[in-house]
Order: structure tokens, then C-alpha cells, then sequence
């Protein structure tokens, strides 16, 4: 079910893509010289939409480092917390095998006890 939904999903994206690169393979300037636009010294001869992928795959890295440090907080947190865990766990495991299992106590408290 789930490889079904991925592919009514990606496949109609995939044929976007596509369609965009076709239409856009005209070659375009990209320079990287800011004070010579006669004769600039890093230029590259690139089709649009190697340009337009490129720009859409540095804006999905960049979003990507920034969330990743955003969450520094929360995977920190968690990481204490499983730390925590872990030696809590460790204690009660530790006080189980310390307390008698078989103990001798009596299933209801006789009702002397209870003030009846």
C-alpha cells in the first residue's frame, strides 16, 4: 500500500521534472563576477534547468543544516533523558533482585489490624 502511494506521488513529479528540463534546456550565463558583465571571469554556460535544480537542491541542504540546528536542543534533551532512563531502569532491576521474592505475607489484612 505505502509503494503504491509513493508512486501516484513521485511519478506525477517525476513527469514535472521532466517536462521542465525539456522545456527549459536553453543554455543561459551564469556568472559569478559581479563587476565585469562584458567579460566576466567565472562564467559558466549551463541549460536552465541544471540551474533551477541546482538552486532548489542548495535550498533543500541549507533548510536542511538549519532545522538540523534548530533540533540541537531537542536531541540533546532526549539524549539526557535517555541516559536517564537507562540508570533508572538499571536501579529497579538492581532492587528487585535485592527484595525476597517469595515473601510471607498474608493475601488481606485480618481485620484486627484494620481497627474493624
Amino acid at each position: 500500500m505505502i509503494r503504491f502511494l509513493k508512486a501516484l506521488i513521485l511519478l506525477p513529479v517525476a513527469i514535472l521534472i521532466v517536462l521542465l528540463a525539456v522545456a527549459n534546456r536553453a543554455p543561459v550565463t551564469l556568472s559569478l563576477d559581479p563587476f565585469s558583465q562584458e567579460a566576466p571571469e567565472f562564467a559558466f554556460q549551463l541549460p536552465l534547468f541544471a540551474v533551477i535544480f541546482a538552486a532548489v537542491m542548495l535550498g533543500v541542504v541549507i533548510g536542511g543544516t538549519a532545522t538540523w540546528f534548530a533540533q540541537g536542543k531537542n536531541r540533546k534533551s532526549r539524549r539526557q533523558l535517555r541516559r536517564e532512563t537507562r540508570q533508572l531502569r538499571y536501579e529497579t532491576e538492581r532492587l528487585k533482585a535485592q527484595t525476597p521474592s517469595n515473601t510471607n505475607l498474608p493475601a488481606t489484612v485480618p481485620a484486627q489490624v484494620r481497627g474493624i
